[in-house]
This record gives structure tokens, C-alpha cells and sequence, in this order.
């Protein structure tokens, strides 16, 4: 069992839906102070509300986390309302399916905004109140798609999630002066909105190849992620964990056939 995480403070990005919904809704079921941050009203809104229906402690803040001003004004917010901030949720993030021959550079550069400089800008925005608590811990959403594998139409989404992992490796070294720790999860493919949205070929296509023979549940990484906030995950820092059913193992759809 794990150390309780009562009373602190937590802010997740990307929290109106999908796996970032998931992990707000968890940490908050074990006592954290969630900030709900998200681009759109209605559906973070609709998070808060099933937080404290739950009896949890929940706020929202909306917030474009490309935007320097607006990350700064987020935590400065959190602060305000939970007296400090103790865990950083780097959840945001969009993944728009375009090939490379119809990509514009605009489209690659919403993409790298959203999901790669929006990592670094949330974590300079905290380190003030890292260091004012003496600790902290970041958890980061990146994915298998890029650091492991790729799908045509994800060039850019692939190297934003990459670039995740380069970011991670000299942050964790950075962050260690101030007692904080910085992991990533990695995401194969999670039942969430996003991923409906795509089709129901690509859903089956997906679970066909992953040797547990399903897609797994936003729950899945919402723990991965409650773990790596943890005390018991003091020591861990600059690391991945891949929870993807075992989809990267084989090396074709054969080498699952039968199983």
C-alpha cells in the first residue's frame, strides 16, 4: 500500500478527458487537492464536479499550456488555493493524424507547442514551489509512439513524445536539487475519447496486436502515475514506465497468432 498523498496539492493538465480525467480522479480519491487544468470549460467543469460528487477536493483553472503567462498564472493559482504545489501531472497533450505530405509547418508546430513545450514551461513554472516545500514530484504523459514505435500520420506527434524523454533525462538532474523527481508514463494505446475517435477498424486493428488482446483502461496509467508521485517512489527519478499490454514485445502479428 502507499503512503497516503492526503492534502497535497496536484495539478494535471489536459484534465477535462481521457487520461488525464483518469488520473485527476484517482489522485483526488486518495486525498490530493487537485487542479483541473484544460483549455475548454464545459468538460473540465464536468471533471470538478465528479470530483466532488466523490468527495474530493477538486478547482479549475483553464489555461493554454503553450503559453508562458497563462502556465505561470496556473500555478500561481494552485498555490494560492492549496497552499503550495506538490505534484506536477504534465498530462496535455494532442495527437491530430495528418501524413507528412499534407502536414503544413503550422500543424507540426501546434503539436510540438502543445505536447513538448508545454512539459518544459510547467515545470519551470513550479520549480519555485518545489524548492519552497523542500520536494516535489512530476509525472509526464508521453507515449510508446516516437520513443518506440511510430504510425504514419504521427511524425510530429512522435517527436514531441521523444522529446519528452530527451527533456526528462537532464530535468531529473536538475530537479534533484531541490528533492524532486521527474518520470514519465508511457501509453500504448488507452481506451480513451481520442482513441474512439479514430475508428472502430483501428480500435480492433490495435487490440489484435497487443498479446493481452485488449486496449487498456485510462485506470491503467492513472495508477503508473499515482505510483511515481508516491513516497515510495523517492528514489526513482529520470525514468519511463511502458504500459501498453505488452504491445511492443512481438516482432510481428504472427509472433501472437496463437496465442
Amino acid at each position: 500500500m502507499l503512503t497516503p498523498i492526503t492534502d497535497r496539492s496536484v495539478i494535471v493538465t489536459g484534465a477535462s478527458r481521457g487520461i488525464g480525467k483518469g488520473i485527476a480522479k484517482l489522485f483526488a480519491a486518495h486525498g490530493a487537492k487537485v487542479m483541473v487544468v484544460a483549455r475548454g470549460r464545459a468538460a473540465a467543469a464536468d471533471t470538478v464536479a465528479e470530483i466532488r460528487a466523490a468527495d474530493g477536493t477538486a478547482e479549475l483553472h483553464l489555461c493554454d499550456v503553450s503559453d508562458w503567462s497563462e502556465v505561470q498564472g496556473m500555478v500561481e493559482t494552485t498555490a494560492a488555493a492549496f497552499g503550495g504545489v506538490d505534484i506536477l501531472c504534465a498530462n496535455a497533450g494532442i495527437f491530430p493524424q495528418v501524413k507528412m505530405v499534407d502536414m503544413s509547418p503550422d500543424d507540426w508546430d501546434a503539436v510540438m507547442a502543445t505536447n513538448l513545450k508545454s512539459t518544459f514551461l510547467c515545470v519551470k513554472a513550479c520549480i519555485p514551489y518545489f524548492e519552497t516545500a523542500g520536494r516535489g514530484r512530476v509525472v509526464v504523459t508521453s507515449s510508446i509512439t516516437g520513443p518506440i514505435t511510430g504510425y504514419p500520420g504521427w511524425a510530429h506527434y512522435g517527436a514531441s513524445k521523444s522529446g519528452q524523454l530527451g527533456f526528462l533525462k537532464t530535468a531529473a538532474m536538475e530537479l534533484a536539487r531541490y528533492n524532486t523527481t521527474i518520470n514519465a508514463v508511457m501509453p500504448g494505446n488507452i481506451m480513451t475519447e481520442g482513441l474512439v475517435d479514430l475508428g472502430e477498424d483501428y480500435l480492433t486493428s490495435m487490440a489484435a496486436s497487443i498479446p493481452l488482446k485488449r486496449l487498456g483502461a485510462v485506470a491503467d496509467i492513472a495508477n503508473a502515475a499515482l505510483f511515481f508521485a508516491s513516497d515510495e517512489a523517492a528514489y526513482i527519478t529520470g525514468q519511463t514506465l511502458v504500459v501498453d499490454g505488452g504491445q511492443i514485445l512481438p516482432e510481428s502479428l504472427d509472433a501472437i497468432a496463437g496465442i
